[in-house]
């Protein structure tokens, strides 16, 4: 049988794209994904239905959910974690949960470099049409769209979130209610797609939309080894599944594979730099320069407290209920750091980690959170990395190189970032609930040089890799789709996920 269209992976952007293309019932659609399916909620492994257990947590204890990549972080830094969903619903199945936009300008000026449909304006009535905003209801917002949205009002949070909260205030953040609002900024309840303890992914919201659907064939542990070329045209794909190889046919390949896999799957099959291919004997279908370049993402770092014995911590409860926005001094980016209030459950981040969860409460007595953090994340960085092959082979992973931290402005940024999350800490809403600051010590504070290396050593992934196939016109040489997500210079096949923002 020869598909209409082939998506290649059923995470945020794939499960929502086949859905939408089954809409059209006179076409044949095929989602592939490498992991499980799970045909309902009640069917749903706890650490992927629940939402105590997010990405980090997940890659330690879960084998079947999880691409388990490794990237480097800085020079450094030691090897870090890189979680990316291995299931139906991809990392929105094992994410934190935080549903919120980015500001207006952000996609001003993606438009601005040659991707005219992608401003602000034109964007807002899809950020509506996939929500349902269960707290707010007017032109910002969705009402019947397919992912749950809700918030913790200040007579919902935790002791420890309340407090960040009145620090924010005291310190003068501002206040906003609604963090999507696009004049948004200072501290707010964090937008979720999280509802009574379920984590509404895309698996949940879309694909069950859409099952019923006898035009969508979803296909699950099926490893997509590289796309098949006729010349310069995509015909299909070679897929792996219980051993056995085969082929599939498709008028269009759309990859959803993510900011890791759609690169590296590009890459595999003759489409990238001509250097990167001719090292590894692959046949070059295209001289793509930008496949693998230009990985962004969110660096994180966190400032770590005990908490006083007489302090309980619930670990069956969202603990990043409460963040705030800010614009860092002499920044022209609005609103390009973010502070966030979490609970922790483990003593450190290569040792293994055993999250709030309820099977862990239940199997095991290291589940409970031991303290708080500020999660301390530069939103907006300029520093950029890059993903390059290692080898030919596709179950080798790529190599992550994601170059944090790489010029002053963004550890300047960083810098004073830690030193307002400190001063939070300090405030006396936390008198009691704070014993002690464990990280980073007076020690580290010392000086610019001394935080320098702190903050290398300890910056790593916020999760939200984007950036490594990214969209432009063909004027651009880095870009490698166009603005409709079209693959420049090759026929019928198109991306269509976080690694075409640029």
């Amino acid at each position: 049988m020869k598909y209409d269209a082939i998506v290649i992976g059923s995470g945020s952007a794939g499960s929502i794209i086949a859905t939408r293309l089954s809409e059209q019932k006179d076409k044949s659609i095929l989602l592939i994904e490498a992991g499980p399916d799970y045909e309902n909620i009640d069917s749903l492994p706890n650490e992927i239905k629940y939402g105590y257990s997010t990405g980090t947590d997940n890659n330690q204890f879960s084998q079947n959910h999880d691409w388990k990549f490794v990237g480097q972080a800085t020079k450094l830094a030691p090897k870090m974690s890189v979680p990316r969903g291995k299931v139906t619903g991809g990392s929105s199945a094992i994410n934190g949960q935080i549903f919120f936009r980015g500001a207006p300008e952000d996609y001003d000026e993606w438009a601005s470099q040659g991707n005219d449909e992608w401003n602000y304006i034109k964007l807002l009535p899809y950020f509506r049409k996939l929500e349902t905003d269960l707290d707010f209801q007017d032109d910002f917002h969705g009402t019947d769209g397919p992912i749950m949205v809700r918030r913790h009002f200040r007579d919902e949070l935790t002791p420890q979130d309340d407090a960040f909260y009145q620090a924010c205030l005291d310190n003068n953040y501002g206040e906003s209610k609604d963090l999507n609002h696009p004049e948004s900024t200072g501290v707010s309840p964090t937008p979720i797609n999280n509802i009574k303890g379920i984590r509404w992914s895309t698996a949940i919201g879309y694909l069950d939309l859409s099952r019923h659907r006898l035009n969508l064939t979803i296909k699950s542990n099926c490893f997509v080894k590289r796309i098949l070329f006729d010349k310069e045209k995509a015909i299909g794909v070679q897929v792996e599944s219980k051993g056995e190889v085969f082929e599939v046919l498709g008028n269009k390949i759309i990859l959803c594979a993510g900011a890791v896999g759609s690169p590296h799957l590009l890459l595999l099959s003759g489409l990238g730099p001509k250097n990167q291919l001719e090292k590894y004997n692959i046949p070059i279908i295209k001289d793509l320069q930008g496949v693998g370049k230009n990985l962004s993402d969110h660096p994180i770092v966190w400032v770590t407290y005990k908490t006083k014995k007489s302090f309980k911590l619930n670990p069956l409860t969202y603990s990043m209920q409460v963040l705030c926005r800010y614009t860092a001094k002499n920044s022209k980016f609005r609103n390009d750091m973010l502070l966030v209030m979490s609970n922790y459950a483990h003593d450190n981040k290569t040792t293994k980690k055993y999250p709030a969860h309820p099977d862990n409460l239940l199997s095991r007595n290291s589940g409970n959170p031991l303290g708080i953090r500020i999660i301390v994340g530069l939103w907006l960085a300029e520093s950029k990395g890059e993903l390059s092959l290692t080898s030919s082979d596709p179950t080798v992973q790529p190599f992550l190189n994601f170059n944090y931290l790489d010029t002053e402005f963004d550890k300047k940024r960083m810098r004073e970032a830690i030193h307002k999350a400190i001063e939070l800490g300090n405030h006396a809403s936390f008198k009691d609930i704070i014993e002690k600051r464990i990280d980073p010590t007076d020690e580290d504070l010392e000086s610019d040089i001394a935080l320098n290396k702190w903050l290398l050593k300890n910056s790593m992934t916020g999760q939200h890799i984007s950036g490594t196939c990214k969209m432009g016109p063909s004027s651009d040489k880095m870009s490698v789709v166009n603005q409709y997500g079209k693959v420049h210079s090759v026929e019928n096949l198109f991306l269509a996920d976080s690694s075409i923002m640029p």
